[in-house]
């Protein structure tokens, strides 16, 4: 007897897509998705780390008489397609008799095409002992500053690849895989009593293995060392007192995405997203008048960017990647939509921030690529790190993330750093050690006196971003530029 093929993941979406059209619905979509991960981590001169995990599955949502019903699946096959489906359907049926308002989706064009990251070298092709080798030669050379204080070390790797379908009831059929690098590592140094650390890392990015330059990982490892033992042995940084702020953009990332991501997501604003992370002070009464930041700032959203941690070619509801601003002239034009928020705010259509974790997720809202735009050229604002610094009579530099925190709406905060250094008289002067700032948000962002050239724009991002219950991860990019902002609050706020 001949055993049938099994149906490829294309024949099980056609299926879906069936079931789907002939169950009633409104709308429907399944999602098939793979995912791979590798973490390789090293500790002093052990490798501590060393999994790899694969996950694959698929999603089916349908809307239904204005209520979403979703389900899900690791197993494949025509009967638990049509399993799922139905399921999906009753979900939907049951969520109607708890819906205070029907639900409705802005239109999108039935997408069909294909997208992969852009690489030159496949992380997962390049042999395990490669990597580990090169974690243990980092950590082995910072360990050679042990005599000076340097105690404990660690370096690690980060690789992902994804790969999904999707399909709807409208006609998509879209296919994507996405690549994902990310290297770093850090030192502490102990002395009189404390520890303080230091590192380096290589933005999160969707790239190949080629983003793990050996070379640039290595010449590093000297002078994160020297200035984890010059921090541990660094005045405090000032209490109570305000001051000048210059913020490279690898602190300055994680400050544009607390306090302009977060607060800008729409599902956040209208107060879907409340128990995690709170919602937002932006709300849509503010739209088109809030003076966000200080006139000349741009925040654009950007899923075209090349190596963007969030760049794809289509959300996860089919809508194309696109490029727009959130932020314009220091005044809030524009939120992260996916269908539904979209629709609720009247738009013609969304700008596509759907995203889901797993096969296992519901698409939500989440932050995309979203960066502070560059200085124009000439612009009364821009000027260059080293001029910020040479124009500043009293203030601190900050390089890197440290602890934060920030209020249920997003309006709050405080951030430390990684590293810091006292400027005096437009020098830097010394390094500085547990220094932390606070401000309100539209407060902060107004007093940005200068930012930096098109020439010093850096790509920073995350790759933990958490959000919803249950919580789902996701990744984003941050491009921005160094920025100096006056008169704010070192250490707690009251």
């Amino acid at each position: 007897m001949v055993l049938a093929a099994p149906l490829t993941r294309k024949e099980l979406a056609a299926l879906a897509i069936d079931c789907l059209r002939r169950s009633g619905c409104e709308y429907g979509e399944v999602r098939f998705a793979s995912y791979q991960t590798q973490r390789l981590t090293a500790r002093d001169r052990s490798l501590d780390e060393l999994s790899e995990r694969r996950s694959s599955g698929f999603g089916v949502r349908v809307l239904l008489e204005g209520a979403w019903g979703f389900a899900a699946s690791h197993r494949l096959g025509a009967g638990q397609v049509q399993r799922i489906v139905a399921l999906a359907v009753e979900t939907a049926k049951a969520s109607r008799l708890a819906q205070n308002a029907r639900v409705c989706l802005v239109p999108v064009a039935p997408e069909r095409g294909s997208y992969v990251t852009p690489i030159q070298i496949d992380p997962f092709a390049v042999p395990v002992e490669d990597k580990a080798q090169l974690l243990l030669e980092i950590n082995e050379r910072l360990l050679h500053f042990g005599d000076q204080g340097v105690r404990k070390v660690r370096s690690f790797l980060r690789f992902g690849r994804e790969e999904k379908l999707f399909a709807s009831t409208e006609g998509a059929l879209i296919e994507q895989t996405i690549y994902r690098s990310y290297p770093g590592f850090s030192c502490t140094a102990v002395a009189d009593g404390d520890a303080q650390e230091r590192s380096y890392e290589r933005p999160p990015l969707n790239i190949g293995y080629e983003h793990i330059d050996a070379a640039d990982l290595l010449a590093q490892v000297e002078r994160v060392a020297t200035e984890a033992i010059q921090k541990v042995r660094a005045p405090k940084g000032p209490q109570g007192v305000r001051s000048t702020l210059v913020l490279k953009p690898s602190h300055l990332f994680l400050t544009i995405h607390e306090s302009v991501g977060h607060p800008t997501e729409l599902d956040r604003v209208y107060g879907y997203e409340a128990n995690f992370a709170g919602t937002s002070f932006a709300t849509t009464d503010k739209l088109g008048t809030l003076r966000y930041a200080a006139p000349g700032l741009n925040f654009r959203a950007d899923r075209t960017q090349a190596g963007g941690r969030a760049t794809c070619g289509w959300d996860d509801e089919g809508v194309p990647a696109q490029s727009w601003r959130v932020v314009e002239d220091g005044i809030l034009v524009d939120y992260l939509t996916d269908r539904e928020t979209a629709h609720r705010l009247g738009r013609a259509g969304s700008n596509g921030c759907a995203f889901a974790d797993s096969w296992a997720s519901v698409p939500m809202v989440r932050i995309p690529n979203l960066g502070l735009e560059a200085g124009p050229a000439g612009g009364a604002r821009t000027a260059a790190l080293a001029e910020m610094i040479a124009d500043t009579e009293e203030g601190i530099l900050i390089d890197g993330i440290g602890s934060y925190s920030i209020d249920q709406q997003r309006r709050n905060f405080q951030f430390g750093g990684d590293a810091f250094w006292k400027i005096e008289k437009g020098k830097i002067v010394h390094m500085l050690k547990d220094v932390t700032y606070c401000a309100m948000t539209t407060e902060f962002w107004n007093r940005v006196d200068a930012l930096g050239p098109a020439s010093e724009l850096e790509q920073w991002g995350t790759d933990i971003c958490g959000k919803g219950e249950p919580m789902q991860i996701a990744q984003m990019s941050h491009a921005c530029v160094p920025v100096r902002v006056r008169d704010i609050a070192l250490g707690s706020p009251g």
